[in-house]
């Protein structure tokens, strides 16, 4: 079960095999029919293993409702304008919640809107390659070969939630931080 509006979430994303990658704290923002929406606000430290990454902007990220595996393979991420892109989505498994952890393995490929408009899909080499070395079973290399192309081409066709609704969200993530300046 997801946290609730105004609390504070691990995003905690691993490689097939248990291996850590990206880890970060988000606000709950909020949750609709597309998912629950996370804030992470600019200056946001980004860790990995041999890495670190500070959000430039402010970003929001949508994880998939609950509902049927082969519809939740996915966790998008909108970036504020002067982000390096509009959106990124990772294609995963399908994200859990323990707790206030939000908890998904990343499979590689990714779907990308970039700041001009133009998507297209990332990594495919890395999918590829990590396919054969780390043995990703059939069943998931279907959902996240399926996944990315419905995934491209809802950005492509700008689709729900891919059709601007995310603007609301940033608004409840900067009306969230004045308040947390404020203290009112």
């Amino acid at each position: 079960m997801a946290p609730h509006a105004g609390d504070v979430a691990r995003v905690v994303m691993t490689k097939w095999g248990r291996r850590a990658h990206w880890q970060f704290d988000a606000l709950v923002l909020g949750t609709d029919d597309d998912g629950t929406w996370l804030g992470v606000p600019m200056g946001t430290r980004m860790v990995r293993p041999g890495a670190e990454y500070v959000a430039p902007v402010a970003q929001v990220c949508l994880v998939p409702p609950p509902g049927r595996s082969h519809d939740r393979g996915w966790v998008a991420t909108f970036h504020a304008a002067g982000g390096p892109v509009e959106c990124y989505v990772d294609m995963t498994t399908p994200p859990y919640w323990t707790g206030p952890d939000l908890n998904a393995v990343d499979l590689d490929l990714d779907v990308v809107r970039g700041p001009s408009g133009r998507v297209w899909v990332d990594d495919e080499d890395e999918f590829a390659r990590h396919r054969t070395e780390l043995g990703y079973p059939e069943e998931l290399v279907l959902l996240a070969v399926t996944t990315a192309e419905r995934i491209r081409t809802a950005l492509c066709e700008a689709h729900a939630p891919f059709d601007g609704r995310v603007d609301a969200w940033f608004a409840v993530l900067d009306d969230a931080l004045a308040h947390d300046q404020t203290g009112s």
